[in-house]
C-alpha cells in the first residue's frame, strides 16, 4: 500500500504494508541510513526520529500511523543542533558511535524545550537511550555544555 510521508521536507511515497515500522521505510526506501536499528522494541533509541519535533522510537510505529513531519538526522540542524553536535565532538563522547543519532536527536529535542537542564531533566530526556559503550557521563556533560553554549 502507498504512504505518503514528509521526511526532512520532503514528500515521499512509499510502498509498504500499513504495519512497517517507520525505521525500515526511512533506510529501506528513503535510503537514510542516519537512524539505526537496535533492538526492534523502542528500548534502545538508536532508532530515535522526530515527528513534529518530538522524539520517537521509529522502530515500533508503524507507517500507517504516521500523520506530521519527519525529521530524522540527516537534516538536524538550528542553533541547538550546533551545540550538540560542537560538544559532543570537544568531549569525545562517541566511542562506537552506533547509537549516537539517537542519543543526539534527543538531546536537541531536550534543549529546543529546556534551554537550562539539571541533571535529573537530561536523565528524563534521555532515559530509553541505551549506549552500550556507557558513555552516559559524558554525554550528559555534553548537554550541559551544549546549554552553555546557547546561553551565551
Amino acid at each position: 500500500m502507498a504512504h505518503t510521508l514528509t521526511v526532512n521536507g520532503r514528500i515521499h511515497s512509499v510502498d509498504v504494508d500499513d504495519d512497517t515500522p517507520l525505521l525500515w521505510a526511512i533506510r529501506d526506501n528513503l535510503g537514510l541510513t542516519g537512524t539505526k536499528f537496535g533492538c526492534g522494541v523502542a528500548q534502545c533509541g538508536a532508532c530515535t526520529v522526530w515527528i513534529d519535533g518530538q522524539p520517537v522510537r521509529s522502530c515500533v510505529t508503524p507507517v500507517s500511523a504516521v500523520e506530521g513531519k519527519v525529521t530524522t538526522i540527516e537534516a538536524l540542524e538550528g542553533k541547538e543542533a550546533a551545540a550538540v553536535q560542537a560538544a559532543w565532538d570537544s568531549l569525545d563522547v562517541p566511542q562506537c558511535g552506533y547509537c549516537q543519532s539517537g542519543q543526539v536527536m534527543s538531546a536537541v529535542a531536550l534543549l529546543k524545550e529546556n534551554r537550562k537542564p539539571s541533571d535529573r531533566d537530561i536523565d528524563l530526556a534521555m532515559n530509553g537511550n541505551i549506549c552500550r559503550c556507557a558513555t552516559y557521563a559524558r554525554i550528559r556533560t555534553a548537554i550541559h555544555a551544549a546549554a552553555r553554549t546557547l546561553e551565551g
